[in-house]
């Protein structure tokens, strides 16, 4: 070959390499921020309670970035560095496998696929280019690497013998160790295929939103266009994820399809993660009758951290949020879900969570209760929701 063309294929080459290796990381220090605002200080007495809490997080979507979870990273909200430093014991990562083209809150079209440049640009295997489905299962994958990687340190869950395990683990060898379990966010990675279902849940999934940001073949979306119900295929999906053991989380979803969720329950339902519109009146936030029906199949509300969910980033936002659904229905519905690495802005990553517990402290919430926010609600939760519905001698119904 000669010079004049090698040179410019080299010229080449070398760009298409440094895209590769840092646009990942410049995307996602763009997508997942800390606002760098003051935070309130923490007392002694915050630290010592915080220190003995049962940490479990209902939402991260640390697997869809390109860095291992294992190592601290310079970016992003969560690793497990981190989760140590937050005394997190287990923390719930999901498969964001879509998002649409112009993302916002009101209305989203199907058409158009961020995750596709993502994929593509993170060099993931091809046959996550075109397939939400391998998406998933791609994720479920990285999770068993990190895992492998953390010298057991993380410790996947997938029953609640696993559940279990990882707390016999914190209290013999210290709270180093971190329970992973994995989620889905928008179940329009089965491709319309109800045997899908089965192959995700054997790659490790035990909880599943229906929809994202978008309306798909089982419901609508609450970001949709016409934000409609349950179709048949949706509701087939329900009722066979109660009979497996996998958790049903309404984040998310249509108000119609949240209330068809709530109707038809026979098991704990989960909001993994956003707010109520009692504190902020954003469309995908909770209703207070949506907070009552879900309270009532004995499930939880996943409160996050960030603007869209509590109207401000603040420790003293978030807390709100947790009053107000402890004072309607109940502390034991309340949890946390911090949508951390979900191309949010936050105040502080999981490394600072002590400033959730003192912001309760300052709100007037007991020690048991906080205890019960802080994890307790989710553990017991998680631990019902994994078991088939046929080992479940009185699920719960609102129906």
């Amino acid at each position: 070959m000669k010079k004049r063309y090698w040179i410019p294929l080299l010229v080449l080459a070398i760009a298409a390499s440094a895209f590769f290796a840092f646009a990942p990381g410049f995307a996602e220090r763009d997508m997942n921020r800390i606002d760098g605002k003051p935070l309130p200080e923490v007392s002694e007495d915050a630290k010592a309670l915080h220190a003995t809490l049962d940490i479990v997080d209902l939402h991260a979507d640390t697997l869809l970035w390109k860095r291992s979870m294992v190592y601290a990273a310079d970016r992003g909200h969560v690793d497990l560095p981190r989760l140590e430093a937050g005394n997190v014991a287990v923390q719930v990562f999901s498969s964001v496998t879509k998002t649409p083209t112009d993302q916002n809150y009101d209305s989203n079209s199907a058409d158009g696929d961020n995750i596709t440049l993502l994929a593509v640009g993170q060099l993931q295997p091809v046959r996550t280019w075109s397939s939400l489905l391998e998406r998933t299962l791609y994720h479920a994958e990285k999770l068993e690497r990190a895992a492998r990687e953390s010298n057991g340190m993380i410790i996947p869950i997938e029953t609640p013998n696993d559940l279990d395990g990882v707390f016999g683990h914190r209290r013999i060898k210290g709270p180093q160790f971190v329970g992973a379990l994995l989620s889905v966010e928008g179940l329009h990675n089965l491709e319309g295929d109800a045997a899908n279902l089965e192959r995700i849940y054997d790659a490790g999934v035990r909880m599943a939103g229906l929809t994202h940001f978008f309306d798909n073949e089982l419901a609508g979306s609450m970001h949709g266009i016409e934000k409609g119900g349950l179709t048949p295929f949706g509701r087939n999906i329900v009722r066979r994820m109660e009979e497996m053991g996998m958790i049903v989380d309404i984040a998310h979803l249509s108000h119609t399809g949240v209330a068809e969720v709530l109707a038809m329950a026979r098991r704990p339902v989960v909001s993994s993660h956003g707010g109520v519109q009692a504190t902020c009146k954003v469309n995908r936030n909770l209703t207070d009758a949506e907070i009552r029906g879900l309270a009532a199949t004995g499930g939880i509300i996943g409160v996050g951290y960030w603007e869209g969910a509590v109207c401000d980033t603040s420790p003293k936002a978030i807390a709100a949020a947790m009053n107000h659904i402890r004072d309607l229905v109940g502390i034991e519905h309340v949890a946390l879900g911090s949508d951390y690495d979900g191309a949010v802005e936050v105040r502080f990553d999981t490394s600072k969570l002590v400033q959730v517990t003192q912001a309760l402290m300052d709100a007037g919430f007991s020690e048991r209760e906080i205890r019960a926010v802080m994890g307790g609600n989710a553990i017991r939760v998680l631990r019902e929701g994994m078991k088939p519905l046929a080992d479940v001698a009185q699920p719960a119904t609102n129906s």
